[in-house]
């Protein structure tokens, strides 16, 4: 298939379920075929674009291109209704940990003072909430899985205050269209469009398996949903902001895709 086929398709992709109403299937003037080679050919043609007479230039252009034409796509697939239900085996102590920074990030209180989680942005009463403060917030226990970009997966129990009730704690404005999640791990944060954000198995975790997090996991708190791929959930959570405008991320700005979602 070749580039402009696949562009024309992704096109048709986009003008349908842009246009379709949120409780019809996807439209028959989209073939089947036509719209299950779109995931398979898009990323596939942007990585053969940057090898054509045109240069790297024109390859960014059709990948950022066709990364806005499959976010709307998986927007559709995930519509924020479904629910993970993990089956299998947790990981225990074999659950992967990353971190960006030289060493497994610590929090230290004594030259920072206490942790605490704001809250803020486009709200009505930013918070500032402190470990204690954030575990007596009313919590959720979930048993889901954790896929990674890489192809694996990995189940554990996580144990959190789900983000609608933060959301709603802090009085979200109907304007917060993205939230930035922001970490004390070098800086790394991540940006999430507002429905996977206040999606029911989104929490703000504090514990897994049983136990509070220990610091390879994120603690003291650490974002984590099934609905988005590992490198979306911030670890060493220290900042939610509610905006507008969606900010990127640390590894989205790499050209890891913004949306990553499952």
């Amino acid at each position: 298939m070749n580039n402009l086929r696949t562009l024309r398709l992704v096109e048709r992709a986009h003008d349908a379920l842009v246009q379709r109403a949120p409780d019809r299937p996807v439209p028959t003037e989209l073939p089947r075929r036509d719209f299950l080679t779109i995931g398979a050919t898009s990323l596939l043609t942007g990585l053969l674009a940057a090898c054509n007479s045109r240069g790297p230039q024109e390859a960014e252009r059709l990948l950022r291109f066709a990364e806005r034409r499959n976010e709307v796509v998986e927007r559709w697939l995930l519509r924020h209704t479904s629910m993970d239900h993990a089956r299998g085996r947790t990981a225990g102590d074999k659950f992967p940990s990353y971190f960006i920074s030289d060493r497994v990030p610590v929090w230290d209180s004594a030259a920072l003072g206490p942790w605490t989680l704001e809250v803020s942005g486009l709200v009505r009463q930013p918070l500032r909430l402190t470990v204690d403060d954030l575990r007596r917030l009313p919590a959720i226990r979930h048993r889901v899985n954790h896929f990674c970009v890489e192809g694996w997966n990995a189940i554990a129990e996580w144990w959190g205050v789900p983000m609608q009730a933060l959301a709603r704690a802090a009085g979200a404005l109907p304007s917060a269209a993205y939230v930035d999640f922001q970490s004390f791990d070098k800086g790394f944060h991540e940006s999430w469009d507002i429905e996977s954000a206040l999606h029911p198995q989104t929490i703000i975790a504090y514990a897994k398996d049983g136990s509070f997090l220990s610091p390879a996991y994120g603690a003291p708190a650490r974002l984590h949903s099934p609905i988005k791929l590992g490198y979306k959930s911030t670890k060493y959570l220290t900042r939610i902001v509610f905006m507008k405008e969606r900010n990127g991320g640390y590894w989205s700005d790499q050209g890891y895709e913004w949306y990553g979602g499952t």
